[in-house]
């Protein structure tokens, strides 16, 4: 198919043109021909985002600010002489690249499984007979047939068809199936281009055998396919880790400097002050963060694997449980997907089975086979026995009805059905209880209001009608869909799910917004909305939003939950639109039509079952189409990020306390507080205290509401606990130096003691909102701390003290640190709720907003 817009479209040339150009003929190709051109045009398959390796998945992690810092803290202690010191930062920071790395490359893998699940073929005519071939090896000048219930395999031309049509739904979005016949289309629509199969539509009814002519990206589901390859913008964790990174970078950079030019100013050795600053630029690093984040959304992601859902990007997690607003189409997810026969109704509106007992029998003997057809003939089974087809003018949707002529117990009868605007003006009679009455505008009009009120009740509706044949038997043409007696209405109901009410008020409880992005009729979707608990007082349909600005969207979508006739760009304007009013915004679809939207999102979810192009959009994949599960995601994400924080917490509390004093202490004192290898032995063991806390649990009222990094809480948090922290710090010092008098190791020692004291054991108090006794840390957690805690008291006891330089206590200067330890607890205790910006009211249990995130509308 031509790329260029300026070229005529293949559906424009003619059979013989179109061979000329592919160098083929109409009769299929050899083997060795079709071989060469598979190498000439390439596999047949999906224009997907492109993939980078391993190296360049590695170099991505390593340029965010955090891993900079460390990297750059890691080859400073190596060229300064401490290299046990850089070995193990540089050790830290491959581990959490490579687990990050590895994790989201198992997720695509598992992802790409899932797509090859099924191996889908096609029918291709090689060497003079047909043959299977897999779909991905079907090329230019194959010669394809495709029977009802066939994937069409590439874009072709219509060579040869019997009653055929094809569904394009998950092209154009469009749910009714097109015919298509051989000719000469001159217009460049693809729409009306009836000669022409596109791939990834599903042939509905009849044969037909097609020349290909284009394949994988010289497609139209090629070219949907390619807007995957743009560049996506960083998701709201992304942006939000990138910022902290920078601040942490700043205050980084600004301590190594105000300390080392401090020092050199003040005559002290210049090696020592740059291994000084060094190492306290190690300690304020936060250098198990990237590893914390990804051990937690890993196991994050191996629950959702639980739960039936893929976490291809482990970013989303969270994502998702900062997501504000849920778009979702209605059809599979809010609803069943399982579209039946609901009422039968005659000319009057009375309930009469003679309407779905005539649809049933134009579907069985000529439908397409879509689903208002499956329901006919689920709800009337047996009706076309005894009846044969003579003739049939497939279901065009540019009419929006279709006919057959049909010979039974009635004669020969022309039965049409299709959408009550296109058919009631073809009836100048309809048909009662009291018989075959004249039928005129009044009436018309009637019927189609009899349509509107099954709509607002949220049922589909076609018309049936019929007319006795007489004269000869020929093919049908729409001069024969004329004088037509209208029979009736067929009712259909596509019932919500009965999980989505729950799901959906447990999404509006947890502060998420549900909205329908639908393609079906406003009516169907206001009713629907109506009975899942969704806001439906206003609903705007495609052609509303089509005349709105920007601004007035962006006004409108936050009040209007309810969307109906929406066109794929109309459903990422509205994310768009909404985006712009600063909500994370999910997107749940399932059609190649929806990879616009899914890329837009801020999440994308697709579904099991879902086109490759959705799939390959989209950041997770639902195995369940069910919101239930995406309410679990939601809680899982939130989760996840409340243990994330609990890290961030404890590096702005005492970990920064101490750090700030460090570098306060060593301006005034005649020794280094601490040595740079007790610095980062100290870190060290800090940093393995904490190795529990992805496995740790989280307040229900912590996960209730969507969350976002905020900036402003971690200086706010900052502020307080670093100084408070910093304070108590002095208070030793004075002790150590005022009443012990005592010498630089006997000072660095007990100083390192209260440290690793007071740095681990005030993770049980900021792990929560509440008191540290209400809510029970995970053993996982418990147990790294009180084990490292024990380690680092040991240390100074033992012959590895002597290598750092510590000299052990007697035993009344622990107990002193034991006290400033619980002092400083005590007060962390008491000044927590204002440090978290909570005021004494909201310090009750209806409020537990957890620090460093805000809630977002």
């Amino acid at each position: 198919m031509a790329s260029a817009e300026a070229e005529a479209p293949f559906w424009t040339l003619g059979t013989g043109a179109l061979c000329a150009k592919l160098g083929c003929g109409t009769l299929g190709l050899a083997s060795d021909e079709a071989a060469a051109r598979l190498r000439q045009f390439g596999l047949n398959v999906d224009v997907v985002a492109s993939r980078k390796g391993v190296a360049g998945a590695v170099l991505r992690r390593l340029l965010e600010p955090l891993s900079l810092i460390l990297l750059a803290a890691g080859l400073v202690s190596v060229a300064t002489g401490d290299a046990i010191g850089g070995a193990i930062i540089v050790v830290i920071l491959s581990m959490s690249i490579g687990l990050d790395t590895f994790q989201e490359g198992r997720a695509l893998q598992a992802a790409e499984e899932l797509r090859r699940s099924v191996a889908l073929k096609a029918e291709v005519k090689r060497d003079g007979a047909f043959v299977l071939v897999v779909m991905d090896g079907v090329v230019p000048g194959d010669v394809v047939r495709v029977r009802a219930g066939d994937i069409i395999p590439a874009d072709a031309l219509v060579l040869e068809a019997r009653a055929f049509t094809a569904n394009e739904a998950a092209l154009t979005g469009e749910p009714y199936p097109a015919e298509k016949r051989p000719g000469v289309v001159t217009a460049r629509n693809a729409g009306e281009a009836f000669n022409a199969l596109f791939r990834g539509s599903v042939a509905q009814s009849g044969e037909a055998l097609a020349l290909v002519v284009g394949t994988g990206r010289n497609t139209l589901f090629g070219a949907a396919a390619s807007a995957l390859a743009e560049s996506q913008s960083p998701s709201p964790f992304q942006r939000d880790l990138h910022a902290f990174g920078l601040l942490t970078a700043r205050l980084t950079i600004a301590l190594v400097v105000v300390v080392l030019t401090t020092h050199v100013l003040f005559g002290r050795p210049v090696i020592e002050s740059l291994m000084f600053s060094v190492a306290l630029a190690v300690g304020l690093t936060p250098e198990l963060l990237p590893m914390i984040t990804t051990v937690t959304l890993s196991r994050g992601a191996l629950r959702m694997a639980a739960q039936k859902v893929i976490v291809k990007r482990l970013a989303s997690i969270h994502d998702l449980g900062a997501m504000t607003v849920l778009c979702t189409d209605k059809t599979g997810t809010l609803t069943a997907a399982e579209i039946t026969l609901a009422q039968s109704l005659d000319a009057a509106g009375a309930s009469d089975d003679r309407a779905a007992r005539l649809g049933a029998i134009s579907a069985v003997l000529g439908g397409d086979r879509g689903a208002l057809d499956i329901a006919l003939i689920g709800g009337m089974p047996d009706a076309a026995q005894g009846w044969t087809m003579l003739a049939r003018h497939a279901f065009d949707f540019s009419r929006r009805l279709g006919s057959v002529l049909v010979d039974g117990p009635e004669g020969k009868l022309l039965l049409a059905k299709g959408a009550s605007e296109a058919l009631l003006p073809l009836c100048s009679s309809m048909r009662t209880a009291a018989g075959v009455l004249p039928m005129g505008p009044v009436e018309r009009d009637r019927a189609q209001a009899g349509v509107r009120v099954l709509a607002e009740q949220g049922l589909r509706s076609i018309v049936v009608a019929s007319r006795p044949w007489s004269g000869t038997t020929h093919d049908l043409e729409a001069a024969d869909e004329a004088n037509l007696t209208y029979e009736g209405i067929c009712a259909f109901a596509d019932p919500p799910k009965a999980s989505c009410s729950g799901a959906i008020a447990r999404m509006a409880a947890a502060g998420i917004r549900v909205k329908i992005l639908s393609g079906d009729d406003p009516l169907v979707v206001k009713r629907l909305a109506g009975l899942v608990g969704l806001n439906f007082e206003t609903v705007l349909s495609g052609s509303d939003i089509a005349q709105l600005s920007d601004d007035a969207l962006a006004v409108q979508v936050q009040t209007v939950d309810t969307y109906g006739r929406l066109t794929p760009d109309q459903k990422s304007r509205l994310i768009k639109a909404l985006q712009s009013r600063g909500e994370v915004v999910g997107f749940l679809g399932d059609g190649i039509n929806d990879a616009p939207a899914l890329k837009v999102a801020d999440i994308g979810l697709s579904v099991d079952g879902a086109t490759g192009v959705a799939q390959a959009a989209a950041d997770m994949i639902l195995l369940a189409s069910d919101l239930e599960v995406v309410a679990d995601g939601v809680a899982e994400g939130r989760r996840t990020f409340v243990n994330i924080l609990k890290y961030v917490r404890m590096g702005a509390s005492s970990n920064f306390g101490n750090m700030l004093s460090m570098a306060a202490a060593s301006l005034f004192l005649p020794f280094l507080p601490m040595l740079p290898t007790q610095i980062l032995l100290n870190n060290l063991l800090y940093d393995l205290s904490e190795i529990g806390i992805p496995f740790d649990t989280a307040r229900p009222e912590a996960v209730a509401q969507p969350q976002v990094w905020d900036i402003s809480a971690l200086i706010r948090f900052a502020g307080v606990m670093g100084p408070l922290s910093s304070i108590f710090d002095l208070l030793t010092f004075a002790g150590l130096l005022l009443i012990l008098h005592a010498q630089p190791e006997e000072f660095r020692t007990v100083w390192f003691l209260e440290s690793m004291a007071t740095q681990i054991l005030v993770i049980f108090i900021i792990r929560t909102t509440g008191r540290p006794w209400s809510t029970q840390p995970h053993p996982a957690l418990a147990a790294s701390s009180l084990a490292t805690l024990v380690v680092a008291m040991a240390i100074p006891f033992s012959p590895i003290g002597l290598w750092f330089g510590f000299q052990a206590p007697h035993v009344g200067v622990m107990v002193s640190v034991g006290m400033i330890t619980i002092a400083y607890l005590a007060s962390v205790e008491l000044l927590k709720r204002f440090a978290f910006g909570l005021n004494s009211r909201a310090w009750g249990a209806t409020r537990k907003d957890m620090l460093g995130f805000k809630k977002v509308r």
